[in-house]
């Protein structure tokens, strides 16, 4: 049994109380939301359950205090560690969930959104201060979930005597928790959305096809879709490199010798390495991260745009988008904006383009694009842009509907060199502005009040879309192709970014294979 930190006292007002199936916490009112933090919603996967599919948590006794989050999934250093993403405290409770609620009342039967953050799947945890739920709860008036999930080696290497993609097992895990306790929250566990970027956005497409995912949510929302899944030989093939690092073997038994917290370290150490294996990784070594979901044929059978064109969620209703400008982020990251040449864009462009001809298709559809414009669009356009229209393209071809959007509004900070990239669209619709991504993308600035009524209008479109399915603007079809433009003054118009999208027509964004 475990044994919570509590008080086994009345709660005052300002400390709401919830029972639930594993027992009661206590939580905080916090401008009019009471907020549960660190609720286990699993065993701590550690000694025999580490590498495993998530456990039930055991239940408690008395009333246990939610005002903390629990503690990150172990993950290397990054991007987001830079800017506050691994703020919390320590321990093994990696699988909790934080609840932001307008009123724990049983009958009120409020929309749920289940947030699933991004990070490279090796990154993140939702105790970070720029997934401050309060601004969608309190404008939305519904229940919203965010979860932490394994991520990293821990989560996603494809290892012997484990299950593949234990960090979608994790997030299954928690939407399972919300069906069977949200109620008590004051939410309705038969109108769950699930939202996620980045990352989160890849595991939001790979729950939309997971045969244990199904019936758990009802609608979807995709931010930025990485385009990158692993086929199970590719999976395994980087799993023992990494495992090489340590001079052990991909093995669960192997990996377990070393502590989680150092584990990371193996992931880290190998990103400088990739390289040398472009000729059996291929393109996935000039990415950021070596792990991505693994289409196992298990827990994900399929990659998500074949699953979906097959009609494996043709009953969930999907928003799915990303930002114009995606990849400036990492070239501005990397010091490496305004500083590419013809060669740089050749080799990108043969690189990660679709098809043997893709640079002179390239070029004859951009014919005034400067050297670091054709770089970063045909990244920007693997990446991201292309796997989430092609999405939505495969929820419609397997008798379903999805909402499409993209955002054009230009980050204010380091001068406006940003544009709309990567990221972006996480402090506007949280509301975040001086958190994590956030501050760097409003560096200095205070948020405007065009970037205030951007944000709200984020906020107002993705929870509309929660209660009703609807966000406030067309459906895509493949006739007129409509699609939300958000900037300062929104529009709904044709899909903006019709010469990529012809560019990428027909292909199918399969695994990505291991090269022999």
């Amino acid at each position: 049994m475990t044994t919570p930190n509590s008080r086994d006292t009345a709660a005052d007002s300002t400390e709401p109380v919830v029972r639930f199936g594993a027992g009661a916490v206590r939580g905080r009112l916090e401008g009019g939301l009471a907020v549960f933090r660190g609720i286990p919603f699993a065993e701590p996967p550690v000694g025999e359950a580490r590498f495993q599919a998530p456990r039930p948590v055991r239940g408690w006794e008395g009333v246990r205090d939610a005002f903390d989050f629990g503690p990150p999934p172990p993950q290397e250093s990054g991007i987001q560690g830079r800017t506050g993403v691994l703020e919390g405290p320590t321990g093994d409770d990696w699988l909790t969930v934080n609840v932001w609620t307008p009123a724990p009342d049983s009958a009120a039967r409020r929309p749920v959104m289940v947030y699933i953050y991004g990070g490279a799947y090796k990154l993140g945890h939702s105790g970070s201060p720029g997934y401050d739920a309060q601004h969608i709860a309190r404008d939305g008036d519904l229940v919203v979930v965010t979860l932490n999930y394994r991520v990293g080696i821990e989560g996603f290497a494809r290892i012997d005597g484990a299950p593949a993609n234990r960090g979608l097992l994790d997030q299954v895990a928690a939407l399972e928790w919300v069906r069977d306790n949200i109620t008590a929250f004051g939410g309705d566990p038969e109108q769950v959305t699930v939202f996620g970027e980045s990352a989160g956005a890849g595991s939001v497409a790979s729950l939309l096809v997971m045969p244990s995912a199904a019936g758990l949510f009802r609608r979807a929302v995709a931010q930025s879709v990485p385009g990158t899944f692993f086929s199970d030989e590719l999976a395994r093939d980087i799993a023992a490199a990494i495992a090489a690092e340590a001079g052990l073997r991909p093995t669960a038994a192997d990996l377990a010798t070393v502590d989680p917290r150092e584990l990371p370290a193996l992931g880290e150490a190998l990103a400088p390495k990739m390289t040398q294996y472009e000729d059996r990784w291929g393109s996935v070594v000039h990415t950021l991260t070596p792990f991505s979901p693994v289409v196992d044929g298990e827990v994900l059978p399929t990659t998500p745009w074949q699953g979906l064109a097959a009609g494996a969620a043709r009953d969930v209703e999907l928003i799915v988008g990303h930002n114009r400008e995606e990849y400036r982020l990492f070239v501005v990251l990397a010091g490496r904006f305004g500083k590419f040449g013809e060669e740089d864009a050749a080799t990108a462009l043969r690189r990660f383009g679709p098809g043997p001809d893709a640079e002179q298709a390239y070029r004859a559809a951009f014919p005034d694009a400067s050297a670091g414009e054709l770089y970063e669009r045909v990244q920007t356009d693997w990446l991201f842009n292309m796997p989430s229209l092609h999405l939505a393209e495969a929820q419609l071809a397997g008798g379903g509907r999805a909402h499409v959007y993209e955002l054009t509004w230009p980050a204010p900070g380091m001068g406006g060199v940003l544009g709309a990239c990567h990221g972006l669209d996480i402090p506007l619709l949280f509301g975040t502005f001086t958190a994590d991504l956030g501050n760097l993308l409003f560096a200095d600035v205070e948020p405007s009040p065009e970037a205030l009524a951007l944000s709200s209008r984020f906020r107002a479109s993705w929870t509309a879309f929660a209660r009703t399915g609807d966000p406030g603007w067309p459906a895509y079809d493949t006739e007129h192709r409509s699609a939300q433009v958000l900037d300062a003054v929104p529009s709904v118009t044709a899909y903006p970014e019709e010469a990529s999208r012809q560019l990428w027509e027909g292909y199918t964004f399969p695994a990505l294979p291991l090269a022999t």
